[in-house]
């Protein structure tokens, strides 16, 4: 039997977005904010809710910052790789966790996505489970791995990176809240994406 690349977590009603913001907001105590700090936040055990955070990010004014693109990308990838393999601590290389950011930037940028992030965590619930376990969790996690990959190459167009992120993001919510609903309009995006970039195709 394939492990599940996330053990369960009992505390479901904290899986919202709100919360996460949170502990952003406290992560950013001081002028600067690493991802050691954010990791400090919220420990070495939450990797998707990790990866749900990057991806978030991507979607508020942060992507148009040159190098945010490359460097969620290389986040995203490392922990969505280590999810599948069946990791239970998150590991990122010294360089990674070294990053940092304005804390006033990043307030900003919470602040920003405070109220769309309520809408979601207020219209969430538990449905379509099937599409956040088992095998199609894995799938998930696979396509979380492999969407950022085409970021860095186009950092130049700061809406790839957002549409990419905003993928990745609905895909990481729907596993973190265990709601189908968002994994299948990420799986949407998918294929819109991948619409619009072949109808454009020579």
């Amino acid at each position: 039997m394939i492990p599940d690349p996330e053990p369960a977590d009992k505390d479901d009603e904290n899986h919202t977005l709100s919360r996460l913001l949170d502990g952003m907001d406290h992560a950013a105590r001081r002028d600067t904010v690493s991802v050691q700090d954010v990791l400090t936040e919220f420990g070495d055990r939450t990797i998707t809710p990790f990866i749900l955070l990057i991806a978030v990010l991507l979607v508020s004014p942060i992507s148009g910052i040159p190098g945010m693109p490359t460097i969620a990308a290389s986040i995203i990838v490392i922990m969505s790789v280590q999810a599948l393999s069946g990791r239970r601590r998150l590991w990122l290389p010294g360089f990674l966790l070294r990053r940092t950011i304005a804390s006033d930037r990043l307030r900003k940028a919470v602040s920003w996505m405070r109220k769309p992030c309520a809408f979601l965590d207020r219209h969430s619930q538990q449905r379509l489970v099937f599409l956040t376990r088992g095998p199609m969790r894995w799938i998930t996690l696979a396509a979380c791995a492999v969407i950022p990959l085409g970021w860095p190459p186009l950092e130049v167009l700061p809406m790839v990176s957002s549409i990419g992120g905003g993928t990745v993001a609905l895909l990481a919510y729907g596993l973190y809240t265990k709601d189908g609903v968002y994994v299948l309009l990420g799986y949407i995006m998918i294929a819109l994406s991948a619409g619009a970039i072949l109808s454009f195709w020579p």
